[in-house]
């Protein structure tokens, strides 16, 4: 099988470039340094010939409400046309659980609008909506600083492993298309204030964390149900606990 991984070259398309050659297949790790640029189309075409699945797990260089949404959206028409034209089987995209949840957040809102043209394509697709990875709890903590300390809402959340998120997506690249949505989560639901404070003592950090139901993520209030996934969702085994000990000396 041929597959076109877009975004190859970051944190989750690498792995998943790795594992699915591991597993045979013919993979293809698509990025603007490859010559394979989703928003200018240059090599867009020629990467598409004779290609059975393409999985887009990009990510905008800039977070800016309106910048990161033409960016899903360019990133996203440029990719399906090419898709279509080409006969692809089979379109697959890394989504956020809960992104329709989180109207006030720019980056959900672009979320929610690449997956609004992947279902009115005609291209046979999945998408696959993770929860907020390990890797970026540091950066969410820091967003809730207020002088010298964190004030974080205690609203649950179901961080998940990076390499969880790799084997889900790797099992969705080599099934069917369900032209639909498939979940995926950490094992444990966690309140926010109580994984910013694991995060700190793990990191030597001590700064005090403060709950706060007021306090804003990315812009947006939260409640126990914003950040995790329901009940028949897929789940991750590596719990929060066990890769910080792991990767806080890193």
């Amino acid at each position: 099988m041929k597959i076109v991984v877009i975004g190859g070259s970051g944190l989750i398309g690498s792995k998943l470039v790795n594992l699915l050659r591991q597993r045979g297949h013919e993979v293809l790790a698509a990025s603007p340094s490859t010559g394979v640029n989703s928003i200018t189309r240059e090599g867009v075409a020629d990467a598409m010939n004779g290609t059975d699945v393409v999985v887009d797990v990009a990510n905008a260089p800039s977070w800016e409400d309106q910048a990161v949404l033409e960016f899903f959206e360019t990133s996203s028409r440029n990719l399906l046309a090419a898709e279509a034209a080409a006969g692809v089987g089979h379109h697959v995209a890394l989504s956020i659980v809960g992104c329709e949840r989180l109207p006030e957040a720019g980056y959900m809102r672009a979320k929610v609008a690449q997956e609004n043209l992947i279902k009115a394509s005609g291209v046979p697709y999945t998408l696959l909506r993770a929860t907020q990875f390990f890797e970026f709890v540091g950066g969410i903590a820091e967003s809730f600083v207020v002088g010298d300390e964190l004030r974080v809402p205690p609203a649950l959340i179901q961080p998940i492993a990076s390499d969880d998120v790799v084997a889900a997506l790797a099992d969705v690249v080599l099934a069917a298309p369900v032209n639909g949505t498939v979940d995926v989560g950490g094992p444990e639901a966690i309140p926010l204030d109580e994984l910013a404070r694991r995060f700190l003592h793990a990191t030597d950090d001590h700064r005090t964390v403060v709950p706060d139901v007021h306090a804003r993520y990315f812009g947006t209030l939260l409640d126990d149900q914003s950040l995790v996934t329901g009940e028949h969702a897929r789940r991750g085994a590596i719990r929060f606990q066990d890769w910080i000990t792991r990767s806080a000396p890193q």
